[in-house]
């Protein structure tokens, strides 16, 4: 019987021993890692911060009908809510419905120029998704903007402010598709009396984000 016991002593501490004599020998280790230190490059993701783009659509402006409009916008965004923009366009207003009228017309010629520029500031308030099909999903911003900035209209320079609302789809990280729609108001004096005018615009246009 105390043979019996020794033998089970001996064999236990022969086991408690092996971990320690594997972990002395790493060639006797079940496991031995080889893990080679790779140099990793962080990716540069762009940040998109601004934004540039091109704009069409029409110019409402008051008394004198509607008429084609262009012009270019530069944004710069402050956080994924707010953001600054100016905005410069350019349209042709005709006197047309005047010279049915009043021998002459208002203007020295059949159309007058008018060029607006306008620095906003605007906050993005419904983020979300526009479906195209059943496969097929862009995101999407609404905005709202304000700001001020010059008309100039028939050898006149107003003081402008605007207000509006818009919406962009993003076809891809760089590249955006928006509507606007904006009331430019300011005062006008061509038919012998001062008055605030609202003066609708409606565009659309291609933004390029960088």
């Amino acid at each position: 019987m105390r043979t019996t016991l020794l033998t089970l002593t001996a064999a236990l501490a022969a086991l408690a021993a092996a971990p320690s004599a594997r972990a002395a020998d790493p060639d006797n280790a079940v496991v031995v890692p080889q893990v080679d230190r790779r140099d990793i490059k962080l990716p540069k993701f762009p940040s998109n911060d601004f934004e540039v783009g091109l704009f069409g659509g029409v110019y409402s402006t008051q008394n004198f009908g509607s008429s084609v409009a262009g012009g270019l916008r530069l944004a710069y965004h402050i956080n994924e809510d707010f953001f600054v923009e100016g905005s410069a366009g350019r349209t042709k207003v005709s006197d047309e419905a005047f010279r049915r009228i009043l021998p002459g017309g208002i203007f020295t010629g059949n159309t007058e120029t008018l060029i607006y520029s306008n620095l906003n500031v605007g906050m993005n308030v419904l983020p979300g998704e526009v479906f195209f099909g059943t496969n097929r999903a862009m995101p999407s911003q609404v905005f709202v903007l304000a700001g001020g900035g010059t008309t100039r209209f028939n050898g006149q320079r107003m003081q402008t402010f605007d207000l509006g609302v818009g919406v962009k789809v993003y076809v891809a990280d760089w590249f955006a598709v928006r509507v606007d729609m904006r009331d430019n108001i300011y005062t006008l004096d061509l038919l012998g009396k001062r008055d605030s005018t609202h003066n609708v615009e409606l565009n659309a246009g291609l933004s390029y984000l960088f």
